[in-house]
């Protein structure tokens, strides 16, 4: 008798280096370059340091991410971070009784942005890069309008704790950054919309092929106008960081979309919707700040970094593009 010919399937490696998440990769070289210029940075002190400054942006590309896997982008993010800063110290103006009754009219301000982004981009079909392009124009100049052109009124010291404010004598650690406990809190909840519920599912199915989810009968109006919602409430969180640690100032969120973009897309996310993970997110927005951080420790001028940042976001998209060409 002629033996059957064996058909049992050939399992790959769990570690084969397609697996790899090319966002760590890079995040661990340039960190190593930062450690070699800077040797204390190995200590848990400055790398908590390090991930307090870094956490604006890891949440941005964690809510820009949730837009991303839906075949869209949010323009807007940059905008609701500076409309943010302006607003908390125009409303605050200083009381610290205001803070927390304000923080939430901030989400509720950035609530209703990610709406309207949603249900233009849902209902009216407009395409969502030039929804939030507008978005982010309407919100500038309202925010712009709204403080004269010009920082006004005052953070208190509750508020800018949020962002600047150290735990000490923390086991194991040492000291541990409230602006780390909101950025591992906020990982921690995307992680479970993307990958511990069915929206997640969705989403990316609706990014791979908007038109065969709708004719499988999945939300994809719903889906996609809450991803705008989650992208929104991102870039107030990371408002109140950026105005904590930074203060009142007109360009609080100056060139932090397209950071936010970025980052998604060099953590291994696809850009035009489909693939991706909160990992994606992380790991890209920790490899971009660590390489801006590089850049000044080598003491490159100030101006050359949205040039960098441009070179990085091309070179970003064109390595997905290869990425997916080679997967097909």
């Amino acid at each position: 008798m002629t033996p059957l010919p064996d058909t049992t399937p050939i399992r790959r490696s769990s570690l084969s280096f397609s697996r790899l998440n090319f966002g760590l990769i890079i995040f661990v070289l340039i960190y190593a370059a930062i450690v070699i210029l800077q040797p204390n940075y190995l200590e848990v002190g400055l790398f908590m340091n390090f991930l307090r400054r870094a956490a604006p942006l890891v949440i941005l590309a964690a809510g820009q991410l949730f837009v991303v896997l839906t075949g869209g982008f949010d323009l807007s993010m940059s905008a609701v971070v500076t409309l943010v800063v302006l607003a908390a110290s125009i409303l605050i103006n200083g009381d610290p009784a205001m803070t927390w009754p304000m923080i939430g009219v901030l989400y509720l301000m950035g609530f209703a942005v990610g709406m309207v982004n949603g249900l233009v981009v849902a209902f009216l079909k407009v395409p969502s890069i030039i929804t939030t392009l507008g978005t982010m124009l309407l919100v500038n100049g309202l925010a712009l309008a709204w403080s004269g052109g010009a920082a006004r009124g005052d953070l208190p010291d509750n508020f800018r704790d949020l962002g600047r404010f150290v735990m000490r004598d923390v086991w194991p650690i040492g000291m541990l950054p409230i602006a780390v406990v909101v950025l591992v809190a906020f990982i921690g909840v995307a992680w479970w919309c993307l990958h511990g519920t069915v929206y997640g599912k969705r989403a990316l199915a609706i990014g791979d092929n908007a038109r065969a989810a709708e004719l499988a009968g999945l939300p994809v109006a719903a889906t996609r106008i809450t991803a705008f919602v989650v992208s929104a409430l991102a870039a107030v969180t990371a408002g109140i960081l950026v105005g904590g640690f930074s203060g009142v100032s007109v360009n609080a969120g100056r060139g932090l979309e397209l950071q936010a973009i970025a980052a998604c897309v060099i953590g291994g996310a696809q850009l035009l919707g489909g693939r991706g993970s909160i990992w994606s997110a992380l790991f890209g927005a920790l490899s971009l700040f660590s390489l801006f951080t590089l850049l000044n420790l080598a003491g490159l001028p100030q101006s050359l970094r949205d040039s960098i940042q441009g070179v990085i976001l091309i070179a970003a998209v064109g390595a997905s593009a290869w990425r997916d060409r080679r997967r097909t």
